[in-house]
């Protein structure tokens, strides 16, 4: 009944009526807004990928895969493997947190594309913050007013989002604090997906009161359970804040079961609780030693759960190199156990800088190891017996003895006398546990006992209702229907500030900004961040005002360091800055060369037989890299001798003159050189040497020039005095096709007949 109930909806649209999002087009959020009050969600509760256990996708074959979506952006390597794109078999999770919605549901349509397909929005100063659900409040999530109106926008913009890439997204916030109750009911109305709730995360992190805490977590969890929403609890929190995170291993499995067992007499199902598993240590701990068998016993402990993965923010600073790097170690566990939700932590978290392209590198970390361990466990197994076996069973002991304790004593006496993160390795105690008084606290004192006759019209009520009041029906037939029940009862409030709304927003974005203006951005639309990399060679202070300097000379403004590295203590420094640019870039000022077109295999082949060719090529000066040039040259590789063009490979470190005399030599038509090192810009003056060189010769116009590498461009290749350049993802038939047209044109023959 709840479903047909509450599965009513508006139909999106997005761009002149248009049904759906147009990949060719930004976003346009206005449309989203428009009508937003007749809005309704198109589903609720969790959705799980489709999961594929033996796929083939291009020549591949795995075993821990999904379906495929419909669009997306594949892995940069994709493109050596024809372009495919598989989709590992757990839920991706990104985290946004710009602080506008607006730009989140940008952030959100650019992570989907990547794989990303449970959206969290985390808040600075959240809604465990408040006393009540305030329409128009600034506190809430990410920092952005919790309000229907944010919720509303941002789930219809994933519905049109969703049908855009094809596979359902998930949209998740908390509910927490004193207002928790009723930001649940909001969820549940506004088709959230799920949310974090612990009510000993309230305890021991917002000092709400105990009694309190745990009330109000009941009639969420009873809401969250009715809907179906995935229930994520925060006993990672304990690894966040502990002095010594691996030492609180046993408190935090016994924190995963308080909250499981409460759930659980609440009316939650066992498939939509979920533990969030954080690695208790990082590099350089000997982390694999410790973290593998809490993973395990966790596990282990935990079958009839599913298992949340995150990494341990604690241990990020601002190295974005480290920060993936322990991303990388941490997912290894996940393929080497299991998770249902891996979620994924910006690579510079640690900056508390995390702008949308870091969300989009966490996903991409995610979906790239996931799938080259894929089938590791048919490969691998995790040693039965000896030292680590008797690890996991030492964990889970302490647990058992941790959780027998608080039994005794009881929850709250347990709390009061600080048993919680605590950094000593249970039974030890060090005394730096978290202390809460049950006689205090956030909203002490507010909870009242129910009287005999208590009636509430509402469904999905949790505690006892009057027997003689409750009637066959819905409890809310009193009233004619609850907002669960009938939709259309739901109160839409718009943003009650006049000054700091959406609409004022994206107001000042298109007076700023416009269509025709280009400004980089990291956080907002418009903002004009950007971020400067520079080696130093000075000691870490001097290197990070030289580089604010710097930035200030370049006439940057709001320079930050954002991360300083040090690479010796007197030879230098690595510094990162952020800044702003305070200009934009008129989009028709921009002269963009129109893109090259390509002849087809068939017209370059016949183009080639009625007239033969022939290139000289080499890899030049000091360099010995000879893949790139292979590639373009072998017929294996799809290279220019497979359209009958005859190559003569000199091969590398070979002399610039020693080329140009060869082709001589050999009547050739063409010169390539390939030059991939660009030290001190010798990939510019190489080029440079071979047209000086030929034009000495006096053999310039007989041959046309072309040159090749990483770091070359075509317009770097004609300032250099060649005729192209081409650069990394070259393919044989774009450097065939550009031979055979630059001959044309030089034997007037633009438009053969």
């Amino acid at each position: 009944m709840k479903e047909e109930r509450l599965e009513r909806q508006t139909p999106a649209t997005q761009g002149g009526g248009r049904v759906g999002l147009d990949p060719s087009r930004k976003i346009d959020v206005r449309e989203i807004l428009k009508d937003l009050e007749h809005y309704r969600p198109r589903r609720h509760g969790w959705t799980w990928r489709k999961k594929v256990p033996d796929n083939r996708v291009g020549p591949f074959r795995y075993r821990e895969t999904s379906e495929s979506l419909k669009r997306s952006v594949p892995l940069p390597a994709a493109k050596y493997f024809g372009g495919i794109d598989p989709q590992p078999d757990c839920v991706i999770t990104t985290e946004i947190a710009s602080g506008r919605f607006e730009d989140d549901i940008r952030r959100m349509r650019m992570a989907a594309w990547h794989g990303a397909d449970h959206i969290m929005v985390i808040r600075t100063t959240g809604q465990s913050h408040i006393d009540g659900l305030l329409e128009g409040t600034p506190e809430g999530v990410g920092g952005i007013p919790i309000t229907r109106k944010q919720l509303r926008a941002t789930r219809k913009a994933l519905d049109l989002i969703e049908d855009e890439v094809g596979r359902p997204i998930n949209f998740h916030s908390y509910v927490s604090g004193v207002a928790g109750p009723e930001i649940a009911v909001l969820f549940a109305e506004e088709g959230v997906n799920g949310a974090h709730q612990d009510p000993q995360y309230n305890v021991l992190y917002r000092n709400v009161n105990m009694e309190r805490s745990f009330v109000d977590a009941a009639v969420a969890k009873r809401i969250m359970a009715e809907f179906g929403l995935l229930q994520i609890d925060g006993a990672h929190n304990a690894n966040a804040t502990a002095l010594q995170a691996w030492k609180v291993m046993p408190e935090l499995l016994v924190q995963h079961a308080i909250n499981c067992a409460f759930s659980r007499m609440v009316g939650m199902k066992p498939e939509n609780i979920a533990l969030s598993s954080v690695p208790p240590t990082a590099p350089p701990a000997p982390a694999m030693s410790y973290d593998l068998p809490y993973a395990v016993c966790l596990r282990w402990l935990f079958s009839d759960y599913k298992i949340r993965a995150q990494q341990n923010t604690r241990y990020i600073e601002s190295d974005m190199r480290e920060a993936t790097v322990t991303h990388t170690l941490n997912l290894l566990l996940t393929r080497l156990t299991s998770a249902d939700v891996q979620s994924t932590i910006t690579p510079d978290e640690g900056r508390n800088v995390p702008w949308h392209y870091n969300n989009l590198a966490a996903v991409d970390t995610a979906k790239q190891t996931l799938l080259a361990l894929d089938g590791l466990k048919d490969m691998v197994e995790i040693k039965k017996e000896g030292p680590f076996r008797e690890a996991v069973r030492d964990l889970a002991e302490r647990a058992v003895l941790f959780l027998e304790e608080i039994k005794e004593q009881g929850y709250f006496e347990a709390v009061a006398s600080g048993m919680f993160v605590d950094s000593g390795f249970y039974p030890v105690r060090n005394g730096d546990g978290i202390r809460r008084d049950p006689n205090g606290g956030i909203g002490y004192g507010t909870i009242v006992e129910r009287d005999k006759d208590y009636f509430a019209p509402v469904c999905h009520h949790f505690g006892y209702q009057d027997p003689a009041r409750l009637k066959d029906g819905r409890p809310c037939d009193a009233i004619g229907g609850c907002t669960f029940c009938d939709p259309g009862k739901i109160v839409y409030i718009d943003e009650l500030d006049p000054e700091d709304n959406v609409e004022k927003r994206l107001e000042k974005v298109a007076k700023e900004v416009g269509d025709d203006l280009i400004k980089p951005e990291v956080q907002w639309a418009g903002d004009g961040y950007i971020t400067l990399t520079m080696f130093i060679p000075e000691a870490e202070r001097v290197a990070e005002y030289a580089a604010l300097e710097i930035a200030k000379r370049l006439g940057l403004e709001n320079a930050e360091v954002i991360h300083k590295g040090i690479a010796h203590p007197a030879e230098g420094t690595v510094v990162e800055v952020k800044a702003v640019v305070p200009f934009g870039i008129e989009r028709d000022s921009l002269k963009i060369p129109e893109k090259p077109s390509v002849l087809s295999a068939e017209e370059i082949r016949e183009d080639i037989r009625k007239r033969p060719m022939k290139v000289v090529c080499a890899t030049v000066g000091e360099d010995e890299h000879s893949v790139g040039m292979r590639e373009i040259i072998d017929i294996k590789h799809g290279g220019i001798e497979g359209f009958g063009i005859k190559a003569v490979y000199l091969g590398t470190s070979v002399p610039v003159e020693k080329v140009v005399n060869a082709a001589i030599e050999e009547d050739a038509d063409a010169i390539l050189i390939s030059t991939i090192i660009s030290h001190a810009d010798i990939h510019r003056k190489n080029m440079e040497r071979l047209a000086r060189l030929c034009e000495e010769k006096g053999v310039r116009d007989r041959f046309i020039l072309v040159g090749g590498g990483t770091q070359v461009t075509n317009d770097l290749a004609v300032q250099a005095g060649l005729d192209a350049g081409f650069g990394r993802g070259t393919k044989g038939i774009d450097v065939a096709s550009f031979l055979v047209k630059k001959r044309r044109e030089r034997l007037g023959l633009e438009n053969p007949s």
